[in-house]
């Protein structure tokens, strides 16, 4: 027990009365069952803003990079700004899978997993801006220094741009190795659940044929350790690169020391704000409120606050600069941004990043789910009028006013920006039913510490011997009473059982009904059909009839692929079938 124990004024992170079963089937629901109507309704949006972008991207790369707002004045814009939006949103996943994992912090088990798959599809939407912006994205492999009749042509190893494709493209690997380890012991799990075939097989494969034995788990403890310490330089070198791509340049409002720690706080703070938006849309979507709970959301808004005020101080900490270097140039920069033509965007940056934060040092508003979603939304259009204000508003002034321009998106500018959040969301809900959403061998490992069964055992005063054990998995015995149970009383307490599953089923009447082909049921086959028969269960109106109760009831009287009947849905099946 002391093993396990942890301060009772810590608040659970798995609440509800969940058995290590419980957290089994609640994380493959998602995956095994059928998607919902809120899944689709999303999915179908998503959908729609993804298919939207793919047409503006054919129509750029049909007709020409002139059908942006770009300008001689203002040539980098909208793309760069996209870009370094979404890769420092990926900049969470690792924060939270690695710097976490490192300062061992049980709060991250439950959301983990659905911040690296943020990371990689991310990076994924970050990685397209530069090659659109090629204007002949098939002409590709010529910046790549492959010999020809001129000899080879090599990259400028000097170049800022170039050590962002080296740094993000390492980002990405080890981002990916890194959730894909995690994700082995959920995978054979869903291995060792599947019914059909090829669900069994593809699992199978993806798992690396991962057993779950002691070895196993060693190694993936050590894998998980060297990972992580390899992915928590990749947090601050990333985006410290990305701000390179600015700070190495000689334009005022760029030349400046204090871009690395400002740009990697930023990402954190957008990072951090993205997850909570995607937790909030998933707990809800995959019914995981006991998983994903409100102290979850909590923690997160702590940290966006946090961060909040780092990037806050950087602002401050700029206009000081630029005050204080007496440089007429820098000071007009600034001043251009808050009072100049872009003044709107300078001020919806400061709103959004600086003011809309602060609301999270009050705890009712931080533990409000609607408010925090909508504090996640307004800081990530912060941060994207961030990235706005920094890229445009240096560039549209320069030194020679007869060269001063504005910039305007077009509508191939926009559309391109939204089907590249409606291709984010399409992979990440395709991932959600594919994917375990949830590390399920992770939280196991916090359900006697962090669990709120196992909190209010303890609470009692009761052991913790033998409370993992679960009827429906393993159909446990109390030790004292397995000397003197007769088969007499294992008899009775089985017809008992019966009694209660046909109060709410009904008895098969043989004279009066008809038996039906139970294996018309997903999930019933012969051998299972001859169990049911056994018992008495022999049509679609007593299987209909079936609820939680009934299905526990059950598992425990057969005894044979517990949690089948509830996870393939025979009730739902079997009032299809009755009304067809």
């Amino acid at each position: 027990m002391a093993s396990h124990y942890e301060a009772p004024i810590r608040r659970p992170l798995v609440t509800g009365e969940k058995s290590y079963h419980d957290v089994t089937v609640d994380v493959a629901r998602p995956v095994e069952g059928k998607a919902n109507r809120a899944w689709w309704i999303v999915f179908s949006i998503a959908l729609v803003a993804f298919l939207w972008g793919i047409g503006c991207i054919i129509y750029t790369v049909s007709t020409g990079i002139g059908v942006w707002g770009l300008n001689k004045t203002v040539n980098w814009a909208w793309d760069i700004t996209n870009f370094v939006w979404w890769v420092g949103i990926g900049h969470a996943g690792t924060l939270i899978s690695a710097v976490l994992l490192l300062f061992r912090q049980k709060w991250r088990m439950a959301i983990n997993r659905s911040a690296e798959a943020m990371t990689i599809f991310s990076v994924v939407q970050a990685g397209l801006f530069p090659i659109i912006h090629m204007g002949r994205p098939w002409l590709a492999y010529w910046v790549l220094p492959i010999p020809n009749q001129f000899g080879s042509l090599w990259v400028n190893f000097n170049s800022p741009l170039l050590w962002d494709v080296f740094a993000i493209s390492t980002y990405l690997s080890v981002s990916l190795v890194f959730w894909w380890t995690g994700l082995l012991p959920d995978f054979a799990m869903l291995r060792d659940r599947a019914v059909r075939p090829f669900q069994k097989k593809i699992y199978a494969l993806v798992s690396f044929g991962w057993s779950g034995r002691a070895k196993d788990w060693q190694r993936f403890e050590e894998v998980s350790l060297v990972l992580a310490g390899l992915a928590t330089p990749l947090v601050l070198s990333v985006h410290t690169i990305v701000s390179f791509d600015f700070a190495t340049s000689v334009i005022p409002g760029w030349h400046t020391t204090i871009f690395p720690p400002y740009f990697v706080a930023g990402a954190v703070f957008s990072g951090f704000a993205m997850v909570n938006t995607l937790l909030i849309i998933m707990r809800k979507v995959c019914n995981l409120e006991d998983y994903i709970t409100v102290q979850h959301i909590e923690l997160m808004n702590i940290v966006i606050m946090i961060t909040g005020s780092i990037v806050g101080v950087a602002y401050i900490t700029e206009l000081f600069i630029a005050w204080y270097s007496g440089v007429e140039y820098e000071q007009y920069a600034f001043l251009n941004r808050a009072t100049g033509p872009y003044w709107w965007a300078y001020w919806a940056m400061m709103s959004c990043n600086v003011f809309s934060p602060q609301f999270m040092w009050f705890k009712k508003l931080r533990t409000s789910i609607m408010f925090s979603f909508f504090i996640s939304i307004v800081v990530n259009i912060g941060m994207w009028f961030e990235r706005f204000v920094i890229i445009v508003t240096s560039l549209h002034r320069d030194y020679l006013p007869s060269s001063w321009s504005m910039f305007s998106p077009t509508f191939v500018d926009i559309g391109i920006f939204i089907g590249t959040i409606g291709f984010f969301f399409v992979l990440f809900l395709l991932y959600s039913r594919t994917f375990p959403v949830i590390a399920q061998a992770e939280v196991k490992t916090i359900l006697k510490s962090s669990g709120e069964r196992y909190k209010n055992i303890r609470e009692r005063g009761e052991s913790l011997v033998g409370t993992g054990a679960d009827i429906r998995t393993s159909n446990p015995v109390e030790f004292k009473s397995m000397s003197t149970t007769k088969p007499a009383e294992l008899s009775s307490n089985k017809d008992e059982k019966l009694n209660s599953l046909f109060e709410g089923i009904g008895k098969f009447d043989a004279a009066t009904q008809s038996a039906d082909d139970l294996k018309t049921i997903n999930g019933i086959g012969p051998k299972m059909e001859e169990v049911l028969n056994s018992i008495g269960i022999y049509t679609f109106l007593q299987v209909s009839k079936m609820t939680k109760k009934e299905y526990d009831l059950l598992d425990s009287i057969t005894g044979s692929f517990p949690g089948r009947a509830e996870r393939d849905d025979w009730s739902g099946q079997a009032k299809n079938l009755l009304n067809n």
